[in-house]
């Protein structure tokens, strides 16, 4: 059994807690979310039981056949589940353009939007933008996602009275990255590339993005709330890339891995429990508040990720 100690927080939840304990009696009807990489692991379940409660869930999917049997199966065991799919490449900045722009000519609220897709440990490539494949994918592409959505999610809590929820999925490998955490000279040179370092710069720039955009929506009075997590060592394909993190994954670690439910758990955490209702800008781990590493708090740093960012993604 994974996490054979597992200590209650403050929330009264640890990393023990599935998806559905941490929802458990919440009714998420009328609230409709975007995942993410819903296709597959966490984000497949995170799909599931939040359709169990009664969310209108959107599955931004990259591969849209593999999404649809992914819906028929969550249907099977929930007849009342409303699934939506849509098609999202989360790598290219035209995919999450037009997706944006097919989303808001739909006329569809927004409560709750789930970052959830990602790479991880990759040999070097660039995307179809030019940019470093893990920086595009589980930075980049959601940075862009969340800035052209951020009016309907405005417009959503404004006129619905519920706040709005913004969740980044990041990891506790963030720790683990280049010096000086973002290496913003150099992010799409071969040469320095380190996959592990890359993807650490990549779950660290999540962080630094929650910082960021909860300090700005802060300033606007806005009810929307924005947090990144790190869900835990799950075995997942996301680290098929890397022989080494599939070894400590599946052989080192095993005794302290998770199992899917209890992945997705903080991340469901994060979307529907009334527990976290106003808290913002914070990283989460086992479904409580946890400390990111030093350069997870910097806010100049947070500051300079987020020029770079609108930099990259300026006239896309």
């Amino acid at each position: 059994m994974p996490w054979l100690i597992a200590f209650k927080g403050k929330s009264g939840f640890s990393a023990r807690n599935t998806a559905e304990d941490v929802t458990k009696g919440i009714d998420g009807h009328g609230l409709t979310a975007i995942i993410t990489g819903p296709t597959s692991g966490i984000g497949l379940e995170t799909a599931r039981v939040l359709a169990l409660r009664g969310v209108h869930v959107v599955m931004a999917a990259r591969n849209v056949e593999a999404a649809t049997k992914c819906k028929e199966t969550i249907i099977k065991g929930c007849s009342t589940a409303t699934i939506d799919i849509m098609e999202l490449d989360v790598s290219s900045l035209e995919s999450v353009t037009n997706f944006a722009n097919e989303y808001i000519s739909k006329g569809l609220p927004l409560n709750i939007l789930i970052a959830n897709a990602g790479i991880m440990a990759p040999p070097f490539s660039l995307s179809k933008d030019g940019i470093e494949s893990q920086f595009a994918t589980n930075y980049l592409g959601h940075f862009h996602l969340t800035n052209l959505l951020l009016d309907t999610m405005k417009n959503t809590a404004k006129n619905s009275g519920k706040e709005g929820r913004i969740i980044l999925v990041s990891s506790e490998v963030h720790r683990l990255t280049y010096k000086g955490g973002i290496v913003f000279d150099k992010l799409n040179d071969e040469k320095c590339y380190n996959s592990f370092y890359a993807y650490g710069q990549s779950k660290l720039a999540n962080i630094l993005h929650a910082k960021e955009l909860a300090r700005r929506l802060k300033e606007e009075g806005v009810d929307i709330t924005i947090n990144s997590l790190h869900p835990g060592v799950i075995a997942t394909n996301l680290s098929r890339h890397s022989s080494f993190m599939s070894v400590c994954l599946y052989g080192l670690f095993k005794h302290l891995q998770k199992n899917i439910p209890q992945g997705a758990s903080t991340t469901c955490y994060l979307a529907l429990n009334p527990k976290v209702k106003g808290v913002s800008g914070e990283y989460f781990a086992d479904n409580n508040v946890a400390k990111p590493s030093g350069k997870g708090k910097d806010m100049e740093l947070a500051k300079k990720l987020w020029e770079c960012g609108m930099e990259l993604t300026k006239s896309k």
